[in-house]
């Protein structure tokens, strides 16, 4: 069954134009980065960046080199568009992507890391195989078909994003509307409906809406008759995303999937009509079927787990922020933190105090102060910095977090010096101090 389901063949109609759509996309993300300014805030101005973990040795281009990685990252996406080299061009767009998402986290986006995962799987499909330049310069490459394996993959990698995206919705500031009104309460100046975006009864409506739709929007798309009701909801969903929370190009990304729900004969209709139809070859998984079922099995475990991690790391995860990322626990909280870094030299016991204003910028400076992974990272600079003058030292924190609208609290232990700590990835650190919100 598992095999009929990837190695029968299709249309490939919704795969070419979702080409078009990506490499469209992708490039506006690319070039819009320049042109709005995101790069120089946040990758050239910056003395230093917060990477992943792990990833210190990945650190923007010196100078005006950034916006060069970026115009180059856009110059991929137009040729997508084109299917001009299309492998070449996929592969070199996805470890650009995956790069400079790695290189920085201070303005973390988990559609940012759907990107990466997207177009990892895009390295693989066959996009370039119809309505492309490649075709013109290699007609023998030229096919109207593709295994429906490669419908079946984006769906299912969709499915995996709104179904955690809706369970991490079920808690309670999410059911009193608490994290929807204060959302709202941002964008109370946002033309006239800001005002009416503050409204409790609104404020409701958002979110039973949010959550039905992520659990409910999969399902209704795969279903027949429901489809049209579920494109229209998503457009007013997506839409809505776009114009309130000004997330960039991934409401339209999120749009762009809907080729995949109806039927390639509509597809090809709409977008290709002088497109021949396609008479399909016969079921036949190809020699290596078995090896395309294990990395698909390998890689969609991966996708299930790593979501749920934060289950086995001890601490609720709306304080602790251990399993957080990479999560699909998308617009579930705000963070803000007033902490105090205080230096010691372990030779001659003298403190000082760390002015973050002099190290920082503001948006790091926010992270910082709120995140413990951050003031983590930020420890072993210090440690680093002095080290490098011939001091040992280490460092103290202080302060309180606050989630959402509840009473800030003591965050990290301030008895424990944060740079002779290690960091792991998949356990609690116990120098995170218990959430005062769970009894």
């Amino acid at each position: 069954m598992i095999s009929r389901l990837l190695f029968s063949r299709m249309d490939n109609s919704p795969l070419i134009i979702f080409r078009i759509f990506f490499g469209i996309l992708i490039s506006l993300e690319s070039f819009g980065a320049i042109l709005t300014g995101w790069v120089d805030r946040t990758l050239v101005e910056p003395d230093f960046t917060f990477t992943f973990i792990g990833f210190e040795w990945l650190q923007p281009l010196p100078g005006h080199g950034m916006y060069f990685y970026y115009i180059l990252m856009g110059l991929t996406g137009v040729m997508v568009t084109v299917g001009y080299r299309y492998r070449f061009s996929i592969i070199a767009f996805t470890l650009l992507w995956t790069g400079t998402y790695l290189m920085q986290k201070t303005s973390y986006n988990n559609h940012y890391y759907l990107l990466v995962l997207l177009s990892l799987l895009m390295c693989f499909f066959p996009a370039h195989r119809s309505h492309s330049l490649d075709c013109r310069r290699d007609p023998d490459l030229c096919s109207d078909q593709m295994y429906t394996g490669v419908k079946w993959v984006i769906i299912f990698q969709l499915f995996i994003v709104y179904t955690y995206a809706a369970i991490a919705k079920l808690y309670a500031d999410w059911f009193d509307f608490t994290i929807i009104a204060q959302l709202m309460e941002s964008r109370k100046d946002f033309f006239i409906i800001g005002p009416v975006l503050q409204y409790p009864l609104i404020h409701k409506v958002i979110g039973v809406f949010g959550i039905l739709f992520d659990f409910l929007v999969i399902p209704l798309l795969l279903f027949k008759p429901t489809r049209k009701f579920a494109f229209f909801a998503s457009i007013f969903f997506h839409l809505f995303n776009s114009i309130i929370f000004h997330i960039g190009i991934f409401p339209y990304l999120s749009l762009a999937f809907c080729v995949f729900f109806f039927e390639p004969e509509t597809i090809r209709r709409i977008f290709f009509k002088h497109k021949a139809v396609p008479v399909l070859l016969p079921y036949a998984p190809p020699p290596y079927a078995p090896w395309i079922k294990g990395v698909m099995g390998v890689y969609f475990t991966f996708q299930l787990l790593l979501p749920i991690r934060h289950h086995v790391i001890p601490g609720d995860v709306l304080w602790t922020e251990e399993g957080h990322r990479m999560s699909w626990r998308m617009m579930l909280r705000s963070r803000s933190g007033n902490m105090q870094f205080r230096v010691v030299d372990k030779a001659t016991g003298a403190g000082e105090l760390i002015r973050l204003n002099q190290w920082l910028t503001p948006k790091q400076k926010r992270k910082v102060q709120s995140h413990p992974d951050f003031a983590w990272q930020f420890a072993q600079r210090l440690k680093k910095h002095y080290a490098a003058q011939g001091a040992e030292i280490g460092v103290y924190v202080v302060g309180n977090v606050r989630v959402n609208r509840r009473d800030p609290a003591p965050f990290i232990d301030p008895k424990t010096d944060l740079a002779a700590e290690p960091w792991d990835h998949f356990r609690h650190h116990t120098w995170i101090l218990p959430s005062p919100y769970t009894k």
